[in-house]
């Protein structure tokens, strides 16, 4: 296997963010993924938000199961805290990192087989439990890997370039909607204008916040027919907000028309502009949001933007009471506190 370092020079005018890091800081191994594949666009949407964002990338966990998206958090943040788990099994590996250090922004990268499939079960606990992540889902209906076998979030009666699919979708979306995510949105790789702002946010969410997005397949599903293509998606893309991000330091300011725009503010004080686009939307109602996925979906659309946002949430630390110490910065007198402690706490279940 070649491999291809990437040269650590950095042109003179580019321009720092308020650490000091320029765009290239945030970049990681040169992509080995098919030339033009929407995973590398995923990429590098996340290059530009953590940038913008001004994140410290020693501060940043990403993990990953397998599969051709599993393989993308080597191609960004490169000085990043990094995890590659075996197949499906990244949110449970995810969960314990999290529960040892709550201080570090997790980034869970998977993918349509990986989450859908052989880990689907563990998507759901992770979500329902409320972690706090950024659970980005690149989705392009195939099993890239192995040749492109339809995975379980290819619609049904959408084809690729040798077979039809007959089994109804799995649609990850809807069905976080359903275990109580808390921060909710698809987007098109081929959208970095609405994918940056999205990711943005969810990174400044408290809880689970779950990004699915549809990456097309240029090698395996990237035809005419397929519901996961460039063109389609394209065609049927139906935006149901416009996103905007301001961060807690910024001067917040808006024009707009009454009714027209919501305003969400996250707990780290960020808020989250959303100008409606289709008037009877509110992302802040998750009944409202799963009745007009259905609906939509049923019309053919693919529907992107912010889907549903909790203002108030809890994450998985609230619920446990955890202490505000992570937990790999105790000692071993704070973790075993001694035997009278123990007796006091068998004493509370007699």
């Amino acid at each position: 296997m070649t491999y291809i370092a990437k040269p650590k020079l950095h042109h003179p005018g580019l321009k720092p963010n308020k650490l000091g890091f320029t765009h290239r800081d945030y970049e990681g191994s040169i992509s080995t993924l098919c030339a033009g594949c929407g995973h590398d666009s995923i990429s590098a949407a996340l290059i530009q938000a953590c940038y913008e964002l001004s994140i410290e990338p020693y501060k940043v966990a990403k993990l990953s199961g397998i599969g051709c998206s599993s393989k993308t958090p080597d191609y960004f943040l490169g000085p990043a805290h990094g995890f590659n788990s075996v197949h499906g099994r990244m949110p449970s590996v995810l969960t314990g990192a999290n529960l040892a250090n709550r201080d570090l922004l997790y980034l869970g990268v998977s993918g349509d087989g990986d989450s859908a499939s052989i880990g689907l079960g563990q998507f759901a606990h992770c979500v329902r439990r409320g972690v706090n992540m950024v659970y980005i889902c690149e989705n392009n209906g195939v099993y890239g890997l192995t040749k492109g076998q339809f995975s379980a979030t290819a619609d049904k009666g959408s084809r690729s370039k040798t077979a039809v699919n007959n089994d109804s979708p799995i649609d990850l979306v809807s069905l976080a909607l359903v275990l109580g995510a808390t921060f909710v949105a698809r987007s098109f790789s081929g959208d970095k204008k609405q994918l940056v702002p999205i990711l943005k946010a969810a990174m400044a969410h408290k809880g689970s916040a779950i990004i699915d997005v549809v990456s097309p397949c240029v090698q395996f599903n990237n035809n005419p027919q397929s519901t996961k293509s460039y063109d389609f998606v394209r065609e049927h893309n139906e935006a149901v907000n416009r996103i905007d991000f301001i961060e807690s330091k910024a001067e917040i300011t808006a024009d707009y028309e009454p009714g027209t725009v919501t305003m969400v503010r996250q707990h780290d004080g960020s808020m989250l502009k959303l100008s409606k686009l289709h008037p009877d939307y509110d992302a802040t109602d998750r009944a409202k949001a799963m009745a007009y996925l259905q609906e939509r979906h049923a019309a053919g659309e693919v529907v992107t933007g912010v889907l549903f946002v909790e203002e108030q949430a809890d994450d998985l630390h609230d619920a446990l009471g955890t202490v505000a110490t992570p937990l790999n910065n105790l000692t071993e007198r704070e973790l075993c506190p001694g035997s009278a402690k123990l007796a006091d706490l068998n004493a509370d279940y007699r």
